[in-house]
C-alpha cells in the first residue's frame, strides 16, 4: 500500500476560539468539516508565542532554546536537522507553500537570509530557485502579511502570471512604501489574494504527486489572520462589529501580576527597567493601544471593527482551506492523507486589556486550534483534552509514516493519542519567550490544571488555576495559601526542563 501522505495546514496568529464549530460568532464551514471528520485537541500549545521560533520548532521537533532561533529577527541555522530531510530519505516528496519565516528580514555577512532585502524581491532569482530549503525539496514562498511592503518571491511571480502586473499598487501604493494608514478594506481582488495562491499551488502539487504516484509531506502555510486587519470585499464587511463579543480588561486583574502587566495599561509606560528596545508589538510597549500607522490610540469602534475584520480574514482563509480539502476528495487520496490544521500561536484582541502578541503567556496567546484527521484511523467527531505541543508534530508525522524519529527531536510521539489508543503522551507543555538576552526571558509550565510562569532573574511570576480560574484573572504566585502549590509547580517545571534536554546520541555501551 502507498505510504500515507501528510498535509499540514496552518494559519498565522489565530486565537484558539475562532472555529465556528465551537464559536457561533465566526463562520468556518470547512474547518467545521475537519472537526466532524477528525479529532479536535482542546489543549494544544505553541513552544513560543511568536512566528520564527515556533515555525522552526515545527520542522525540527525541538524547542526554540534548542534549535537556536529563539526570537523574531533570529535565523534557524541551515545546519539544523529538519523533518523534511527524514521524509526525503524515506522517498517522500516534500514541499512548503506560503509563509516560511525561518529567517529574518535583516541579513548580515555572517548570517545571510534569503527572506530579506534585496533578494526577497528579486523575482528573477526566485524564478530559478530550485534548491532544497530546510528539508523541503520544493518551496513557493512569500513573506508579507496583507499589505506589508516586503511582498515578493513566488507570490509576486504568480500574480504576474495571473495578469496582475500592477501588484505593487496593492502593496506599495503611491510613494513606493507600505501604506500603514490603510484600514480594514484591502483593495486587492480576491482572485489575487495570497489565500487563492496558496490553495491553487497546493492543489497543483497534490495533482502532480498523485499523477506521479508519489507520497508527500506538504505544508500549506497561510498568512491570515495575522494583522494588519485587512481583507478584500466582501470579507471586510462580513461581520457586524456591534454583534460580536469584544473581550475587555477586568478591573483589578493585573493588581497581583508582575509589574509590566499593569504598565501596559498606562498612558506612557516606562519599561526601561526591562531593557526594552521598543521593537513594536513583540515587546511590551504597545499592547494597550496597538500603535500602528496613524493609530496612536484605538477607539471603541476600532476595537470592535478589528475583531470583525479578523473574523472575516479567518472566513476567507477557511474558503480556500475548503478548496484544498475538496481537492483531496477529487484526487481520491483523502483516506490516505493525514491532515492537521493548527496555527503557530494565538492572539489578543482585547483579552486582559492587551492587543496582538508578545511576552504574556495567557491561554489566548499560547493555546491553539488543533485538529487531526486521518479517515479510518483518527476517530471522527471526537474532542480530546490530551495536551499537545507543536514540537510533537515532527515526531508524530514520522511515526505515522513508519519513519525512524531522530534521537535529537525532543517532541513526543502522539500517534497513539491521535489514534485514540492512549489517553495522553505528555502531562505538560512548556512555552518559552525570550525577546531580549537580559530580563525579558520567561518560561511557562502548564499541566492539566495549573500554569506557572517564571522569569529570568526575577522573583515575581504567575500561577493560575485553569480549573477554578479559566479566565486567568487571579494570580496565586504570592498567595500564602498557595505556597505549597508554588513549590510543587516549581519542582515540576524543573523536572520538565530536565526532561526536554536533547539527547542526539543514544548510549550504546556501558563504557
Amino acid at each position: 500500500m502507498k505510504k500515507p501522505n501528510v498535509l499540514l495546514i496552518t494559519s498565522d496568529q489565530q486565537h484558539w476560539n475562532t472555529i465556528g464549530a465551537f464559536n457561533d460568532e465566526v463562520h468556518t464551514p470547512n474547518l467545521d468539516r475537519l472537526v466532524r471528520e477528525g479529532t479536535t485537541f482542546t489543549r494544544a500549545y505553541c513552544p513560543n508565542p511568536t512566528c520564527t521560533p515556533t515555525r522552526a520548532s515545527i520542522i525540527t521537533g525541538m524547542y526554540p532554546s534548542q534549535h537556536g532561533a529563539w526570537t523574531l529577527g533570529t535565523k534557524l541555522m541551515e545546519d539544523r536537522h529538519t523533518v523534511g530531510e527524514d521524509f526525503n530519505a524515506a522517498g517522500y516528496k516534500t514541499a512548503l507553500v506560503g509563509k516560511a519565516h525561518f529567517q529574518p528580514l535583516g541579513s548580515t555577512e555572517e548570517f545571510p537570509s534569503l527572506e530579506s532585502y534585496p533578494i526577497l524581491q528579486d523575482l528573477d532569482y526566485w524564478k530559478k530557485y530550485s534548491e532544497t530549503f530546510y528539508g523541503f525539496d520544493h518551496v513557493e514562498l512569500a513573506r508579507n502579511h496583507v499589505n506589508e511592503a516586503h511582498v515578493g518571491q513566488h507570490y509576486a511571480i504568480w500574480m504576474e502570471e495571473k495578469g496582475c502586473h500592477n501588484w505593487r499598487d496593492y502593496f506599495l501604493p503611491g510613494t513606493g512604501t507600505m501604506d500603514r494608514n490603510q484600514k480594514y478594506s484591502w483593495p486587492i481582488p480576491e482572485e489575487f489574494h495570497y489565500n487563492t495562491w496558496i490553495a491553487e499551488r497546493t492543489n497543483a502539487l497534490m495533482e502532480q504527486y498523485q499523477e506521479d504516484g508519489e507520497s508527500f509531506f506538504l505544508w500549506s502555510s497561510f498568512f491570515d489572520p495575522h494583522p494588519e486587519y485587512l481583507a478584500p470585499e466582501p470579507w471586510d464587511t462580513m461581520y457586524d462589529p456591534d454583534k460580536l463579543t469584544i473581550p475587555e480588561l477586568v478591573p483589578g486583574e493585573h493588581d497581583k501580576n508582575p509589574p509590566h502587566f499593569a504598565k501596559t495599561q498606562e498612558e506612557n509606560p516606562d519599561f526601561s527597567d526591562l531593557a526594552e528596545t521598543g521593537k513594536g508589538i513583540h515587546g511590551y510597549r504597545s499592547h494597550l493601544y496597538y500603535e500602528y500607522g496613524n493609530w496612536p490610540r484605538l477607539t471603541d469602534y476600532d476595537k470592535k471593527k478589528q475583531v470583525a475584520v479578523y473574523y472575516g480574514m479567518i472566513s476567507l482563509m477557511d474558503k480556500y482551506i475548503g478548496k484544498i480539502l475538496d481537492k483531496l476528495d477529487e484526487l481520491g487520496i483523502a483516506d490516505n492523507t493525514i491532515v492537521v490544521f493548527t496555527t503557530d500561536h494565538g492572539h489578543f484582541f482585547g483579552q486582559h486589556g492587551l492587543q496582538a502578541k508578545g511576552g504574556f503567556h495567557y491561554e489566548d496567546l499560547i493555546k491553539l486550534p488543533f485538529i487531526a484527521r486521518y479517515p479510518g484511523h483518527i476517530p471522527a467527531g471526537k474532542s480530546s483534552e490530551a495536551i499537545q505541543s507543536l514540537v510533537d508534530l515532527a515526531p508524530t508525522f514520522l511515526s505515522f509514516c513508519d519513519i525512524r524519529v531522530p534521537y535529537a527531536m525532543t517532541g513526543v510521539d502522539q500517534k497513539k493519542v491521535w489514534l485514540g489508543e492512549a489517553s495522553e503522551a505528555r502531562d505538560h507543555a512548556i512555552c518559552e519567550f525570550r525577546h531580549e538576552p537580559t530580563t525579558i526571558h520567561q518560561k511557562t509550565y502548564v499541566d492539566a490544571r495549573y500554569k506557572i510562569t517564571v522569569y529570568y532573574n526575577q522573583t515575581y511570576g504567575e500561577i493560575f488555576d485553569l480549573l477554578e480560574d479559566p479566565g486567568e484573572y487571579n494570580n496565586l504566585w504570592d498567595e500564602p495559601a498557595a505556597a505549597a502549590l508554588k513549590s510543587e509547580l516549581l519542582l515540576k517545571y524543573a523536572w520538565a526542563e530536565l526532561g526536554k534536554e536533547s539527547m542526539p546520541m543514544p548510549r550504546i555501551s556501558g563504557a
